[in-house]
């Protein structure tokens, strides 16, 4: 019982990430981490009684780590990084204009 309810930190880290920069995943570790828990969700059942606790803890994470894998791969194979640069750009451009746009209407006022 408090083996897999111990387990149960690895999925609330995993979902937590899911809020992070997707620049800050590894790629092999995301991948790493579904096979392992593939690996155990067989594994409990296979075992008798079939251990649902330990089923639930690694499908959470199963279902997290591939999340994970599809922002990895949205952000660094998919043109993600690019957007975000571009998205980064074009914030910086709108503050300059409202810094000249500032600048005009003080000048105007004098």
């Amino acid at each position: 019982f408090w083996g897999p309810v111990s387990n149960f930190g690895i999925p609330v880290a995993a979902v937590m990430d899911t809020q992070k920069s997707p620049d800050l995943i590894s790629g092999n570790m995301t991948f790493a981490l579904c096979i392992y828990s593939a690996t155990f969700m067989r594994y409990s059942m296979a075992v008798t009684p079939a251990n649902y606790l330990l089923l639930g803890c690694h499908f959470i994470n199963e279902c997290a780590q591939l999340t994970q894998g599809y922002r990895y791969l949205q952000y660094h194979n998919w043109g993600g990084k690019e957007k975000a640069a571009l998205a980064g750009a074009v914030d910086a451009s709108k503050e300059k204009a409202k810094d000249i746009e500032a600048k005009i209407e003080s000048a105007i006022r004098k």
